[in-house]
């Protein structure tokens, strides 16, 4: 399809048909398999039909892609500790005192045994609980708008490009009066998008500072240029 444009691009300018300056950029982009927007495609797509003969493209209408299923999540049970409980055997007791102060001290061993093993027991279900609660990790979305110049005339062209993880994204210019007067959707490639735009037109009569603004549906980026009418 870029091979085909580019014999288009190549023909037009070997005859002398249309912008130069718009034809050229778009060979350029041709070649080095830059991102070409739909302006510069419709463009050279009606010069061909014009002066070079090309016949209208019938788009074939799009099938229905199916819905992707989605797989459920996956539960995983909970394992439960159950703290192991220690059994204590106390020795036969005799008639003796001696017998009796054992039995006392072995039991009250026991018993601190008990509860030593009983802290160790809700110390480490704290730990687990507390690695696997997880912090929410923040998405940084990066996007940037910019022109290759800073001032346009009448009948300029501005060359726009950015920078989106998002696809594709709206473009359009505003003037002083925060009129819209040139608007396009643009499709994203390697997280790169590019495009042309004319200033002139319908709301481009003053001279004054306009704003290029970008938005990718959750951010919107703009600088400001100036114009001379």
């Amino acid at each position: 399809m870029t091979d085909m444009l580019l014999d288009d691009v190549n023909s037009l300018l070997d005859g002398d048909f249309g912008d130069d300056r718009i034809l050229k950029q778009i060979a350029r982009a041709c070649k080095n398999n830059e991102v070409i927007s739909n302006y510069e495609r419709n463009y050279v797509k009606k010069l061909a039909e014009q002066y070079l003969g090309r016949k209208p493209d019938v788009i074939p209408s799009k099938k229905s892609e199916n819905t992707p299923s989605i797989t459920p999540d996956v539960i995983i049970p909970k394992i439960q500790s159950s703290p192991q409980t220690a059994t204590f055997q106390s020795p036969n007791s005799d008639h003796s005192k001696t017998g009796s102060k054992n039995s006392k001290l072995i039991l009250g061993l026991g018993i601190i045994s008990l509860i030593i093993i009983v802290g160790a027991v809700v110390m480490l279900s704290s730990n687990n609980d507390s690695v696997t609660s997880n912090p929410t990790s923040e998405i940084k979305i990066q996007l940037s708008i910019q022109s290759d110049l800073s001032s346009y005339a009448k009948n300029d062209i501005i060359s726009i490009n950015g920078i989106s993880t998002s696809n594709p994204v709206n473009l359009s210019i505003k003037n002083e009066k925060n009129e819209l007067v040139w608007a396009e959707q643009i499709s994203v490639k390697n997280n790169v998008y590019s495009t042309l735009a004319i200033a002139g037109g319908n709301g481009w009569e003053n001279s004054g500072t306009y704003s290029l603004i970008v938005d990718d549906g959750s951010k919107t980026k703009f600088i400001k240029f100036t114009f001379t009418s």
